[in-house]
Order: C-alpha cells, then sequence, then structure tokens
C-alpha cells in the first residue's frame, strides 16, 4: 500500500498516476513488436495497452451539496447495506454500506464527507473475492477516520481483492479534505466499505450502481 497526504497524487490528469507505469510498458511493448512484425504482433499489446489506459482512467466529477451528505467513496455496485459495528474506530454501532468494484468500474476513489482525516490504519490480510462477505474482515485494507466540523464521523475502508494487490491512499492523518476529493485507487477489481454512524438517512439500494462522488450514499444526523 502506498500513504499519505501528497496532493499531487490527485491532480486531474486524466490517467491516474499509478496507471502510467503500465501504460509506458504496454507502449514500449506494442512499438516493439510493431518494429519486429508489422501490425499484427502489435495489435494484441497495443489492445492491453488501450485497456490498462481505461482501467486508470480519472474523470472528473462533481459532488453534491448540502448539509451532512455523504456520497459514495467508489464506483460499483452496492452489495450490502446493514447495521454492524466498526471496531477500528467508531466502538459502536452504525450503518455499513458496502461497493464493489469490478474492473470495468473507474478505480479512483474519493472522500464521502468534508472534514478532517483523523485517522489511517492499515492492515495487512489475505486476497480473497472481493464480493464476498469475509473480504471486509480478513483481506488487505485501509481504513480511514473522517470527522465533520460538527463531530460527526465516517469510515471508509479501501479493500483489496482477488486481483487488486496494491492500495494507494493520496491523504493522511491531518488534512482537511473536501466531498468528492480524489484520495486514493486500488488496482484491478476491489470494495470499499463505508461505515455511517447511528441516525444516518440511507439514500441507496442494494443492488444500486454508485458513482464515486456523486451518488449520494445518505446524510447524517444532526447533531
Amino acid at each position: 500500500m502506498t500513504a499519505g497526504g501528497t496532493a499531487t497524487r490527485s491532480l486531474h490528469a486524466p490517467i491516474a498516476r499509478e496507471g502510467v507505469p503500465f501504460v509506458l510498458a504496454g507502449l514500449g511493448l506494442s512499438a516493439a513488436a510493431f518494429l519486429m512484425g508489422g501490425w499484427g504482433p502489435a495489435l494484441v499489446p497495443t489492445a492491453g495497452t488501450l485497456f490498462v489506459a481505461w482501467f486508470f482512467r480519472n474523470p472528473e466529477r462533481h459532488a453534491p451539496e448540502g448539509e451532512g451528505v455523504v456520497v459514495s467513496p467508489a464506483d460499483g455496485t452496492v452489495i450490502e447495506i446493514r447495521e454492524e459495528v466498526e471496531r477500528r474506530f467508531f466502538h459502536e454501532g452504525g450503518v455499513k454500506i458496502a461497493i464493489f468494484m469490478n474492473v470495468f468500474n473507474v478505480h479512483v476513489n474519493r472522500v464521502p464527507a468534508t472534514g478532517r482525516i483523523v485517522g489511517i490504519r492499515h492492515h495487512p490480510g489475505k486476497f480473497f473475492s472481493a464480493n464476498r462477505e469475509k473480504a471486509s474482515l480478513e483481506n488487505e485494507q485501509n481504513a480511514i477516520l473522517l470527522e465533520d466540523e460538527r463531530g460527526r464521523r465516517v469510515v471508509f475502508i479501501q479493500i483489496a481483492g482477488f486481483i487488486a494487490r496494491r492500495i494507494a491512499c493520496w491523504i493522511g492523518e491531518g488534512d482537511r479534505v473536501e466531498r468528492g476529493q480524489r484520495c486514493g485507487l486500488i488496482r484491478f477489481g476491489s470494495r470499499v466499505d463505508v461505515y455511517l454512524p447511528k441516525g444516518v438517512e440511507v439514500r441507496v439500494t442494494l443492488r444500486q450502481k454508485v458513482r464515486a462522488g456523486e451518488t449520494i450514499l445518505g446524510v447524517l444526523p444532526c447533531r
């Protein structure tokens, strides 16, 4: 996992920084294949390079406004909504919303709410398929605790999957962050779990498709 508060990593480039080495390597392989045998041998590496560039795409998003609004930190499908205790930071009951990201989703993650990062904990682990329930407990993951200006707390957890073996985190403890801000990336299929406090008004349903930085997961209770 890479971590930490490096603003330059979240520049508005069309391809996420982590994807650049893969794209350059693919271009080199395609060029070599073309020089040795023309377009025939170069077709497969060129197609692979285009897929990698598309996979690491980094589109612009526009976060909705509103008091207490929490947006999805990931593109994907909601696979779980239930009450559950988050034991790293909450130590009390809340609502868990799990989002599964397949290889066709945008994999740049975004901050779900405006506030300050007050904790980050990385947990090395296994690499079960990210759509399985035990992935939340046993897989490699990076848990981030955010606190807004009213003291309301949101936990979002980047979780590696069977294919995804690297988590990038572009923010650090103490950072002030904005709803919808780019904050990291998980390579090649994964999931993000979000824990919201008791009393949250959930705005999504099971199997719903969500977009990072734009789809509202819920509205936090007033305190």
